[in-house]
Order: C-alpha cells, then sequence, then structure tokens
C-alpha cells in the first residue's frame, strides 16, 4: 500500500489523515528503512515491536497461510493484538484478517478518506488513482476505480 502511495505523490498526503499509521519493525527494517524510512518517521509513521507472544501468532498465521508474507504475519498480529484496524490490499492477508476478525481495509478505502476530509483535492485524487491504475501491477478493480474518478472529475466539474 505504501508504495501506491508512492506511486500516486500520495504518501505524504497520509499522514495528513486523522490516523496513526503502524508498520512492524519487520517491514521497516527490510523495506522502508533504506529508502526513506526516516522521512517518514518524520511525518509520523510508527514502528511496533512484537514481544515472544506476538512472534508466536505471527509464526501461526505463516503457518495457516504459508503464501503469506512475514511482514504480513507481522502486521496481522499486531492489528490482532491491538484490536488496530489493518490496511493492505493483499487478498491473503485480507481473508485471513477477517477470519480472525480484524477490520480490514485497502487502498481505495484510504483515497475515499482523502477526498471525504478534503486532505488533499480531488484533482489530485484523480491523477495519483490513474497513476496508480495504471501501473502494470496493480490489482485494483477496474469498476471501482472507475466509479472513483467518475465522481472526483464530476465534483471537481461543478466547482470550476
Amino acid at each position: 500500500m505504501l508504495t501506491d502511495l508512492d506511486r500516486g505523490s500520495l504518501l505524504e498526503v497520509a499522514f495528513d489523515l486523522p490516523f496513526v499509521f503502524v508498520v512492524p519493525d519487520l517491514l521497516y527494517e527490510r523495506e522502508l528503512r533504506p529508502y526513506g524510512g526516516a522521512r517518514l518517521l518524520d511525518r509520523g509513521l510508527h514502528v511496533a515491536e512484537l514481544d515472544g507472544e506476538g512472534v508466536d501468532s505471527a509464526l501461526n498465521f505463516r503457518r495457516q497461510r504459508p503464501s503469506l508474507s512475514l511482514a504480513d504475519a507481522f502486521a496481522l498480529a499486531l492489528a490482532t493484538e491491538y484490536r488496530w484496524v489493518l490496511l493492505t490490499g493483499d487478498r491473503v492477508l485480507r481473508n485471513l484478517a477477517a477470519a480472525e476478525g480484524v477490520v480490514c481495509h485497502g487502498l481505495l478505502w484510504l483515497l475515499d478518506q482523502m477526498s471525504d476530509t478534503g486532505v488533499t483535492d480531488r484533482r489530485k485524487l484523480c491523477a495519483a488513482l490513474k497513476a496508480i491504475s495504471a501501473h502494470p501491477r496493480c490489482r485494483l478493480p477496474g469498476a471501482e476505480v472507475n466509479k472513483r474518478l467518475a465522481r472526483w472529475e464530476a465534483d471537481r466539474s461543478l466547482l470550476t
């Protein structure tokens, strides 16, 4: 999700939302620290550690779904332990989170929050969603992308 936000030039904007964003220490160390992690910490990203019981929980999630990455298993363990909302676009992780009773949202929900709270204008949201959905690795549902683009573009035209 962070990669998609970066592709759409919305990573910085996400931290203007009224949420606290937390990633597992494993994810931060492996994937974020070398690529501007300090900047994300400055913007308000929090890094959380699992205790021994949490690590056991994460490893159990991996046993249940071997295709789940270790970082995703850690994220689910944190969300389960602290009753946090989990943000992900990974279907395997979303399904397991639902089975565990963890509230889960994806990128489109986050973009909706940006629109609803007004942390950025709809012109920027449209450009971002077009950039994100044009990427070859994008797995967003086309109908949902088009619905948002149409709504945001219509809202923009009412303002001009």
